[in-house]
């Protein structure tokens, strides 16, 4: 193998074990308030999947209202393993309101597909990604997240390949006093160990014409800073259909909401948790199944917290119920928001007080979407 070798299963004659594991990815299996029920479908034309996970739009019906005149409030579903990523965006029913080609670096093996568009340079092959249409960048790749996204083909050393991280991460480096950072010759092992998670499981908006991917660190990684930077840029998603509002939409920020946490702060990583270490035989591997702790809490959690399963499970549990009480709690409130928006627009009220109303509107929308849109609860 090769840095041009973009075929898994190319890797996994020399690495059986990590491939196996790589190809469980397609497994189903839910948490309490996670994971994916596999929802049986019948095949058609315009979609040859046969089963496809549960719509959030069903079980999370403010979620309509929030979005409502953009593609998200057409079709929103639950996630599935690594194995679904590209299939499951190509197929969704947001594509028949259009999508960018920079939707597509977050869900599919786009290393190659960068660096033969760039014939050899990696960011021009990125710009020219982004600025295609996502039927015609479709046709450049051809599967989900493979080894080579994340691994140097020599060394097997984690690496980031996507161009926006690298840049990304340089300006939160800078904040930090760490000028013309590298991330591929500075970063510790360690922090690679998140870092190369956080080139998708991010934050990010399409900036000027070519819509070229971007993180909106460079004020920091926190939801303040991101909302700072939409601000100044005068950035929005969408107009809202039933306020008039200009309206921001949050993706997945996992990486960000992980660095304000417990475990960011004790040096624990992304892989630790979901890619924790076990013994096959004689050899120690990380398992690259990927997928929620809670599924294996004497690997991922026990480590640092030497309790029983079900207790740890009990605690998790007990955290995410909190949580998702208060989430729909705030959806709630931003739906009656929308509501009194919607009197105040047919009472006559003047643009002076809509617009102080659309602006609360779109900060609340950003800030609910921003933790509903990350990927775990709690």
């Amino acid at each position: 193998i090769d840095d041009t070798t973009e075929d898994p299963a190319e890797w996994g004659k020399n690495f059986p074990l990590h491939y196996d594991d790589y190809r469980k990815t397609t497994d189903m299996e839910q948490t309490l308030y996670g994971g994916s029920e596999a929802i049986p479908r019948d095949p058609s034309g315009e979609d040859p999947r046969n089963v496809v996970s549960r719509s959030k739009l069903g079980t999370i019906p403010q979620l309509k209202r929030m979005w409502a005149g953009y593609a998200f409030a057409k079709d929103f579903r639950e996630e599935r393993g690594h194995a679904y990523m590209l299939e499951d965006q190509v197929y969704t029913e947001r594509q028949k309101v259009g999508q960018p080609g920079t939707c597509i670096n977050c869900h599919a093996s786009t290393y190659g597909a960068m660096r033969k568009l760039g014939e050899g340079d990696l960011r021009a092959g990125f710009d020219r990604l982004n600025a295609m249409t996502y039927d015609e960048a479709k046709t450049h790749l051809h599967g989900p997240v493979a080894c080579i996204d994340c691994h140097d083909a020599e060394t097997m050393a984690v690496r980031v390949t996507r161009p926006a991280f690298s840049e990304a991460i340089a300006d939160v480096k800078a904040l930090e006093g760490v000028p013309d950072y590298d991330v591929n010759t500075m970063a510790t092992r360690q922090e690679m160990r998140s870092f190369v998670c956080g080139q998708c499981h991010v934050e990010y908006y399409f900036e000027g014409e070519g819509k070229t991917l971007t993180y909106p660190w460079s004020r920091g990684l926190t939801v303040d800073a991101a909302y700072e930077v939409y601000e100044a840029a005068g950035f929005k998603d969408w107009t809202h259909a039933e306020t008039g509002g200009a309206m921001l939409k949050a993706q997945h920020p996992e990486f960000e909401l992980w660095s304000q946490g417990i475990h960011a702060r004790s040096g624990v990583t992304c892989a630790d948790c979901h890619m924790p270490y076990k013994r096959v035989g004689g050899k120690k591997v990380s398992d690259h199944h990927v997928r929620s702790p809670l599924l294996e809490p004497n690997n991922a959690c026990g480590t640092c917290h030497r309790i029983a399963d079900d207790e740890l499970v009990a605690r998790a549990e007990s955290i995410q119920s909190r949580h998702r009480e208060l989430v729909e709690l705030a959806l709630d409130a931003l739906v009656d928001l929308i509501d009194d928006i919607q009197r105040a627009q047919d009472a006559g009220a003047s643009p002076e007080r809509l617009e102080t109303a659309r602006r609360f509107q779109r900060k609340a929308s950003f800030y609910v979407d921003y933790v509903e849109a990350e990927n775990s609860s709690g």
